[in-house]
């Protein structure tokens, strides 16, 4: 694995037991990375992705731990770095989504949002950032959404407000890292075929579901957690060493967007 593009790096993915984190994972492990792979309850499926990176002679981690909660995070980073050595690449990828309108919302359930998506991300940066410093090296990669750009999918207004918010943590913490030689990078997904956005549909409405979103991709498909991991990829790699601060959509070319300003 000497040639590939992350040989030697370790790297940290939230969320990596399934979709987008999942696939992530895989694509870190073949180009030489050590992954860790962190999930929140699913210790079988993050088991699994670790089973598989090793049975193609990669190394890997499972490592539990509720990224809303700062102290689990920071014993999560330890845990890390223990048994891989501390992490150059950190992907934010762990998030939670649930549908909901202003006149109807389930605080509970913002706060949840919030805890995870907005919360989690600086909590997971915070605890690997000194180590970056340290090395005078680092990659973290963002998920945020093409939701946080203003779409015209209805129920989705509170989750896009904390993906929004991610855009603005990028910026900042681009600010303020860049100095250390550490990038700080977003990717906006657009509809990817994950367990968050299909649990629970029955296979008719996830058939109905491509064909509405396909029909507003200039592609005409929908996405699927290989097509974000490869920008997340880049954006771990050398190829993007000039790049921070930014933000980069990866959503097939969707063309129902309330505004197209960032």
């Amino acid at each position: 694995m000497a040639n590939h593009k992350l040989a030697g790096r370790v790297a940290l993915i939230t969320g990596g037991a399934r979709g987008i984190g999942r696939a992530v994972a895989l694509r870190f492990a073949a180009e030489g990375a050590a992954v860790a792979v962190n999930y929140r309850n699913r210790a079988d499926a993050a088991e699994e992705v670790v089973e598989l990176i090793r049975k193609s002679g990669g190394k890997a981690m499972a490592v539990a731990a509720d990224v809303a909660d700062r102290r689990a995070v920071e014993a999560m980073t330890a845990e890390v770095s223990a048994e891989l050595g501390p992490a150059g690449i950190l992907v934010n990828n762990a998030g939670v989504l649930h549908v909901s309108r202003l006149l109807d919302y389930d605080e509970a359930k913002f706060e949840e949002m919030w805890r995870v998506n907005v919360k989690g991300v600086v909590h997971c940066s915070a605890a690997v950032a000194p180590g970056m410093i340290a090395g005078k090296y680092g990659r973290i990669v963002n998920l945020s959404s093409n939701a946080a750009l203003g779409t015209s999918v209805g129920g989705t207004t509170l989750y896009a407000a904390t993906k929004g918010a991610v855009l603005t943590l990028t910026k900042r913490f681009a600010l303020e890292l860049g100095e250390h030689g550490i990038t700080v990078n977003a990717v906006l997904p657009g509809f990817t075929a994950t367990d968050m956005v299909l649990s629970g549909k029955t296979p008719e409405e996830i058939r109905a579901i491509h064909e509405t979103i396909s029909a507003k991709s200039m592609l005409r498909r929908t996405g699927l957690p290989e097509d974000i991991a490869n920008v997340v990829a880049f954006l771990a790699s050398e190829e993007s060493s000039f790049m921070t601060g930014q933000a980069l959509l990866a959503d097939g070319g969707r063309i129902d967007y309330l505004a197209h300003s960032a």
